[in-house]
């Protein structure tokens, strides 16, 4: 009975692996931030919006078509996006800085 050869899908995974070695991850640079320079889970709407200033682009809200669905709304910033449940921040992402780094996708528009 022949094994089969694992050796060369290991070289080409290494290989690639290899190259990717110059890119810079998402999280390495939000986690270089001090500490505040995102909203905190909780906050209000009003109160992100007096502590970061107006946002560069306010997104359709998503959701509430059930009562179990919450409408979900996203404030872009230049540096990182609000995601809000109602009137409160759910959630704050890093926005991705260059082509070459690693990190989330943009947000669907």
């Amino acid at each position: 009975m022949k094994r089969p050869v694992l050796a060369l899908p290991l070289l080409a995974l290494l290989a690639v692996a290899g190259t990717a070695s110059a890119d810079i991850l998402l999280i390495d640079r939000a986690q270089a931030q001090p500490e505040g320079a995102l909203p905190a889970r909780g906050m209000r709407m009003a109160d992100v919006e007096a502590r970061f200033g107006a946002p560069a682009q306010r997104l359709d809200p998503r959701g509430g078509q059930k009562r179990q669905w919450p409408t979900i709304n996203r404030w872009v910033y230049p540096a990182f996006t609000v995601y809000f449940e109602r009137d409160r921040v759910v959630d704050a992402v890093v926005n991705r800085a260059a082509g070459n780094e690693v990190g989330p996708k943009p947000a669907i528009r």
